[in-house]
């Protein structure tokens, strides 16, 4: 018999949905477009940028025939000023999303029919200072597969490591919003925080939904015990004055 799935994605899968992130490469050799499910990739001309999805980007990589450029947001300056936001400036809270870049050159309504992974939040165009939804898979991708196209990855590995352990923090600190029926805002978290966080949240959820029922059948139970001590009470008041 198979065993049940567990709720959501796993975190292999959420890092197999990364993938599909754009970046940015410098391509080596010439290569003509592919044609694509998603659409067909542009033709690559060395040395002229050109945006690929991570999966092909990477191949390209191992038989170097690109280098890929690393995300704005993955450079150790952006990275510095992220992690003071988290920890000085919003200790509470997240630091925010990507602005969405076709707010301010499109019609709202079509702005509904792109949503993470397809937003170009990890190109070499993208603006710093913002993680995106998959960064911290799309980071440990890049350190493994292309340390040398980051500047500092070491540095870089380490400042990584220190914000998934306080934005980790903060998501276990949000659950005691949680009791009594309260809601908690999660926007700016990523896929793999949401992923990882997934299994401790719903077990703080379900440990006090149980507390909640067992304080609920207590109440009632109190109510019905009080209820009939009055009942006898009263009837043996009556046969006493009659």
């Amino acid at each position: 018999m198979a065993l049940p799935l567990q709720p959501g994605l796993t975190p292999t899968e959420v890092a197999f949905l990364c993938e599909m992130e754009t970046v940015t490469v410098v391509p080596r050799q010439r290569l003509e477009s592919l044609p694509l499910i998603s659409g067909p990739t542009p033709a690559l001309r060395p040395p002229h940028r050109s945006p690929l999805p991570l999966w092909l980007a990477l191949l390209l990589k191992r038989q170097r025939r690109a280098n890929i450029l690393p995300p704005p947001w993955l450079h150790p300056q952006s990275l510095d000023k992220i992690l003071k936001y988290e920890t000085e400036t919003s200790p509470e809270g997240f630091s925010p999303p990507p602005p969405h870049p076709y707010l301010l050159t499109t019609r709202p309504a079509s702005t509904d029919t792109i949503s993470p992974p397809f937003l170009p939040s990890s190109t070499a165009g993208a603006p710093a200072g913002y993680l995106p939804y998959h960064w911290l898979e799309l980071g440990e991708i890049l350190l493994e597969a292309c340390p040398d196209d980051l500047p500092d990855p070491n540095r870089i590995r380490t400042q990584l490591r220190d914000l998934r352990e306080v934005r980790m923090a903060k998501i276990r600190h949000r659950t005691k919003d949680l009791e009594g029926g309260g809601i908690t805002s999660l926007r700016g978290v990523g896929a793999m925080e949401v992923s990882e966080g997934r299994g401790f949240i719903v077990g703080v959820m379900d440990g006090i939904r149980k507390l909640g029922s067992n304080r609920e059948v207590a109440r009632r139970e109190r109510e019905e015990y009080e209820g009939g001590e009055g009942g006898i009470s009263d009837e043996g008041e009556e046969m006493e004055y009659e």
